[in-house]
């Protein structure tokens, strides 16, 4: 298989600052989405991912207001759920693309199965670009403390780095091979979540 000029990494990293930014245009949980890529193409996918953990960042600081009013606080909390769970089908939807990517690897005898999938470190990697955006503005702001803290998170940004174009990588080379599996989350199946199934019985 022919990698990419990109690495992955090199691809995804801009876009999710391209997210970012745009989201702080107007820093409001409520601004419609304007995804400027294809849609459906990994890019479109990228961005959505980036959106939808940007958003939902901002939701995490609205719901710890400790003067929310306790009705917009279960509202909040419902789209919270929701944004976790687009977050987990988009996460299943691009480790589908790495699958279908490399169909055509033929995986070694001695092949490994790594402990996390392409996906869910790319996951890992948009929300440590959400870290490190919101660090350097504390850091702009003049908190001194936050600057070690950053440092860390561009360590982590390095290693991260690494580990995904290494993982994809060994992927794309038959040293490792992956599956996606299904989040297959009970609590939001009402006819596998007993306070659902059971709604109306006695």
């Amino acid at each position: 298989m022919v990698l990419p000029m990109k690495t992955f990494t090199q691809l995804s990293w801009p876009i999710f600052n391209e997210a970012i930014l745009d989201y702080h245009k107007t820093d409001n949980v409520d601004t419609p989405i304007q995804n400027p890529y294809p849609v459906k193409s990994i890019e479109y996918y990228l961005y959505l991912k980036c959106w939808i953990d940007t958003v939902q960042w901002h939701f995490e600081d609205i719901i710890r207001d400790p003067e929310i009013d306790p009705a917009d606080a279960l509202v909040l909390k419902r789209r919270i759920d929701k944004s976790n769970q687009d977050r987990t089908d988009l996460v299943e939807l691009i480790d589908s693309y790495f699958l279908d990517m490399n169909k055509d690897v033929v995986p070694a005898e001695n092949a490994t199965i790594n402990t996390e999938s392409p996906a869910w470190a790319i996951d890992r990697y948009s929300i440590l670009a959400l870290k490190i955006y919101h660090m350097q503005e504390e850091v702009n702001r003049g908190n001194t403390k936050c600057e070690a803290k950053l440092a860390v998170l561009l360590e982590q940004k390095k290693d991260l780095t690494t580990a995904i174009d290494e993982l994809l990588a060994d992927i794309a080379a038959g040293r490792k091979y992956m599956k996606v599996y299904r989040q297959m989350k009970m609590y939001n199946d009402p006819s596998l979540n007993p306070v659902l199934y059971g709604a109306g019985k006695k």
